[in-house]
C-alpha cells in the first residue's frame, strides 16, 4: 500500500503522457462529460450557454461568416459553436474524438434541419481536401496538447487554411498560472461520481511546472476490479511565448482579446483569445 501511495503521488515528466481520448471515450465518463458539456449553467467541459451564444454571434459577425464560407471547429464537442456558426449559411465541419458527443451534435443538426460534417477522429490525425476560411478551437484546447502536438496541429491548420484564412484559438494565460496551487486531495467518490457508477476513491494531485508554465492534474481512480490514471496538462501563455510559438509554425497573431466573444485585452485575465493569419 504504501509504494503504491509513492506511486500517486509521483510527479511524471512534463507531458510524459497522453490521456485525453481515455477521457472522452470511456463509455461512463464519455456520458459523464456530455452531460457537463449540455449544463447550461455550469462552465466545466463547455462555458455558459449564455455566453457561447454571445462568442458565436460575434465571430459569426466578425468574420463575416455565411454562405460559401468554410468553417472547421476542431475539438467540436456536441457541436454547440458548430451549430450556432452553421446556423450563418456557412459550411461547417467539426472534428471530435468522442463517438457520445458526435452522436448528439449529429441528432440535433438534424433536429433543425442543419447539415454539418462531422468527422470522428483525434484532430491531430485530421486531413481533407477542403480549406477553410476560418478554423476554431475553443475551450482552451491548444493548452492540453504538448509542444511537439502543438507544432503538428499547427502545420494541420496551415495546411488546410484557404490563403485569406483566419485561426481563432483561446489560451491559458500566466495569470491563470500563478492562481494554481500544487495540492494532493482524495475524496470517496470524487467529483460526486463523475469517474464510475460504482464506489471508488479519487486522488487528485495538481502540479507546477515553473520552468515549462505547465500545470498538470492528475486524476487516480481505483475502483475495486480496476485503477486509472488520468493526466489533464495545461500550458499556459504569455503573449509573447504564445507569438513565439505561432510564428516559427508559419502563423502570426493579428489581433488579441481576453475571449472568445471580443472582449478587449486585458493583462489580468486569465484566458487570452487570438486570431492568426499565415505568415
Amino acid at each position: 500500500m504504501f509504494e503504491e501511495l509513492i506511486d500517486i503521488n509521483k510527479r511524471p515528466a512534463c507531458f510524459s503522457i497522453y490521456t485525453a481520448e481515455e477521457l472522452w471515450t470511456e463509455p461512463y465518463t464519455a456520458k459523464q462529460m456530455l452531460r457537463y458539456h449540455l449544463n447550461k449553467e455550469l462552465p466545466m467541459a463547455s462555458r455558459k450557454h449564455t455566453f457561447i451564444d454571445q462568442s458565436a454571434n460575434w465571430i459569426a459577425e466578425h468574420f463575416n461568416l455565411g454562405s460559401g464560407k468554410k468553417v472547421a471547429d476542431f475539438g467540436c464537442g456536441p457541436g454547440l459553436y458548430a451549430l450556432r456558426l452553421a446556423r450563418t449559411g456557412a459550411n461547417v465541419t467539426g472534428v471530435d474524438f468522442s463517438a457520445n458527443s458526435l452522436a448528439y451534435a449529429r441528432e440535433t443538426a438534424k433536429q433543425e434541419g442543419v447539415e454539418i460534417e462531422y468527422q470522428q477522429m483525434n484532430y491531430l490525425n485530421f486531413s481533407s481536401k477542403d480549406r477553410y476560411d476560418l478554423i476554431v478551437m475553443i475551450m482552451c484546447d491548444y493548452c492540453v496538447l504538448s509542444p511537439s502536438q502543438r507544432a503538428l496541429l499547427l502545420s494541420i491548420f496551415k495546411k488546410h487554411l484557404s490563403p485569406q484564412g483566419r485561426v481563432m484559438l483561446d489560451v491559458n494565460t500566466m495569470n491563470a498560472y500563478k492562481e494554481r496551487e500544487e495540492v494532493s486531495t482524495y475524496e470517496r467518490r470524487q467529483l460526486n461520481g463523475f469517474w464510475s457508477p460504482d464506489d471508488y476513491f479519487g486522488f487528485v494531485n495538481t502540479f507546477k511546472y515553473d520552468d515549462k508554465k505547465v500545470v498538470l492534474d492528475k486524476y487516480t481512480i481505483i475502483e475495486e476490479h480496476r485503477a486509472r490514471v488520468v493526466y489533464n496538462w495545461f500550458q499556459h501563455f504569455d503573449l509573447a511565448s504564445l507569438s513565439s510559438e505561432v510564428e516559427s509554425n508559419g502563423f502570426v497573431i493579428e489581433e488579441t482579446y481576453s475571449d472568445v466573444a471580443g472582449g478587449a485585452y486585458r493583462s489580468d485575465s486569465n484566458e487570452m483569445a487570438v486570431v492568426l493569419r499565415l505568415m
